[in-house]
């Protein structure tokens, strides 16, 4: 009968090996972005701003929004009853469920979320304020791959 010993080095690397693939995994979940947005989706919500990744906010503020489109932040953004049922269903669907993203905003807002606002913390109002950026809403300013749902820290450039 054979005898194992226990090889410390061996669970380390066994350890790093799933700690790395669980990262992998979940860039690759939260880089997923717009795959799968119906065609309706792209066509009315990008063309006065990025479409927003369904797993930004939650399914409330995903309804408050699609509810309040003829005050969609000032501007009347209504659209046909089948296309906002649409857009509707696969927000909701999948919408940030049980998470930090999930919680109801002011104004269902995702700028004013308490998970956006630390997110950016370290960012100073006069940069909001730049004519490059203009607004929180505008994330294609700083994070050039917001329009996929890549908002990876690692490659946000701050346009001057």
């Amino acid at each position: 009968m054979a005898t194992y010993r226990y090889a410390p080095h061996l669970h380390t690397a066994a350890l790093a090996t799933l700690l790395v693939l669980t990262s992998i995994t979940g860039l690759a979940q939260s880089n997923a972005g717009l795959k799968g947005a119906p065609a309706i989706f792209n066509t009315e919500c990008t063309s006065c701003h990025i479409g927003f990744a369904p797993s930004l906010t939650g399914e409330a503020n995903w309804r408050g929004i699609m509810g309040g489109l003829d005050k969609h932040f000032g501007v009347d953004a209504s659209i046909d009853e089948k296309s906002r049922q649409a857009i509707s269903a696969w927000l909701i669907s999948h919408a940030a469920k049980g998470s930090q993203y999930a919680s109801v905003s002011p104004e269902f807002r995702i700028s004013r979320s308490n998970w956006f606002i630390r997110q950016h913390d370290e960012v100073s109002s006069k940069v909001w304020k730049r004519a490059s950026v203009k607004s929180p809403a505008n994330c294609g300013a700083c994070h050039g791959g917001a329009d996929k749902g890549d908002f990876d820290e690692d490659r946000v450039r701050i346009p001057s």
